[in-house]
């Protein structure tokens, strides 16, 4: 990982120099870079508050309220009240608005045109996919600054046993032929011993949003060990915080010497077993050991 940093940071400068972006002078048809995103993303959105503009640009309410003074000013853009709560404005762009982001998109569709024209046939979607999943981690990393991701300790056992319980009701998991059956629901802290176990939790504030372990998997071999109870609350999916719980507990139980992991799941739980292959694990035709849980029908391995 490391060996990569230097080469992706270079990269970065290189690209923020091509784009213009360090000359404060430079703008687009008269829009500085800051004008051009706002337009481009509220063309996108149609209508939009202030705040949901901020929050998909990454701008402080200052910054967004001195960005949108000056486009009503221009009348670039309209604000108006909602007509379903009216203690909202509604921001859109105006015949002039719309104008002035066919411009910009000319400008900007005629540059990745311009730079297309040196990169050899496929090339293309390997930039595409590159950077979009760059951003996404740079995203995530934004979104993670405000977690923590930890053991579990023995007063978290409350808010866990919650998570399991509303999570696996969502998903109808419901049942003796479930985990939420199992009688470690309410003592997560005290199931997961070290060496040869681990469990953490995702915390914000004191609140615990996610969690997930690892354990041997009760007969099987010595070698494998089952990754159990990984749940996220629904406002934690798709922040990239799973991908880093299920990355550590696994780190945890190479750590603790394991060559296999296996898990088993459900059918319907797409967005899981997704995070699952992502990470390298394959399916498998049957179940290992005895995990006491016959209502699932997906069952995975990774070796470690």
């Amino acid at each position: 990982m490391n060996e990569t940093i230097q080469p992706i940071r270079q990269a970065a400068r290189q690209l923020v120099r091509e784009l213009n972006l360090l000359d404060v002078r430079y703008c687009i048809d008269g829009f500085t870079f800051s004008e051009c995103h706002l337009i481009t993303e509220l063309e996108l959105m149609g209508q939009a508050t202030a705040s949901e503009l901020g929050e998909r640009l990454v701008l402080e309410k200052s910054t967004m309220s001195r960005l949108v003074n000056g486009l009503l000013e221009r009348r670039y853009i309209c604000s108006d009240q909602d007509p379903v709560d009216g203690r909202r404005r509604l921001l859109s762009l105006t015949a002039a608005g719309r104008a002035g982001a066919g411009r910009i998109n000319d400008y900007s569709n005629q540059q990745v045109s311009s730079a297309l024209d040196f990169v050899v046939d496929g090339e293309g979607e390997t930039i595409m996919g590159g950077l979009s999943r760059y951003a996404k981690a740079l995203r995530y990393a934004r979104i993670s600054a405000d977690y923590t991701i930890r053991p579990i300790r023995k007063a978290d056992n409350p808010a866990v046993a919650n998570i399991i319980r509303q999570v696996m009701t969502e998903y109808d998991a419901v049942g003796c032929s479930y985990s939420i059956a199992d009688p470690e629901v309410d003592l997560m802290y005290e199931a997961y011993p070290a060496p040869g176990a681990a469990f953490l939790v995702i915390e914000q504030r004191g609140k615990i949003l996610g969690c997930g372990g690892m354990g041997p998997l009760n007969e099987g071999d010595p070698g494998v060990c089952e990754l159990r109870k990984m749940y996220l609350l629904p406002e934690m999916r798709g922040t990239g915080l799973g991908n880093r719980l299920l990355g550590m507990i696994l780190d945890a139980a190479g750590d603790a010497a394991y060559t296999l992991c296996y898990l088993e799941t459900l059918e319907h739980m797409g967005q899981a077993r997704h995070l699952y292959l992502r990470h390298g694990f394959e399916l498998v035709d049957t179940p290992m050991g005895d995990t006491g849980h016959s209502g699932c029908n997906v069952y995975m391995t990774k070796p470690l």
